[in-house]
């Protein structure tokens, strides 16, 4: 039995796209990088898994710091619910959709 590269447990899945010629642009840029068309692929599955990650803790990463402010409330980590709450009436009151 011939040798091979792939490990054992690998299950390949061949599959067949039709590129818009925007998307055969960035293939061809891949190709000038050296990256062949199927890891191009699969560097970009990579990435579109790791922005969108299902994590619970991945959703919160980007609050992490945004409220490091000045006017931020002392309090807002006891009272979140009734500034989220006053927050949210203020947008109704200001949204054209917010009276029916």
């Amino acid at each position: 039995m011939p040798s091979s590269r792939r490990s054992k447990g690998a299950v390949r899945e061949p599959i067949q796209a039709y590129l818009s010629k925007g998307e055969r642009a960035e293939r061809d840029r891949a190709r000038e990088l050296g990256i062949s068309r199927p890891q191009a692929l699969r560097r970009g599955l990579r990435a579109l898994a790791e922005r969108h990650s299902t994590s619970f803790y991945d959703a919160f990463e980007q609050l992490i710091g945004s409220i490091d402010s000045p006017a931020a409330p002392a309090d807002l980590a006891e009272r979140h619910d009734e500034y989220l709450a006053r927050d949210l009436v203020a947008r109704k009151v200001r949204s054209p959709r917010g009276s029916s």
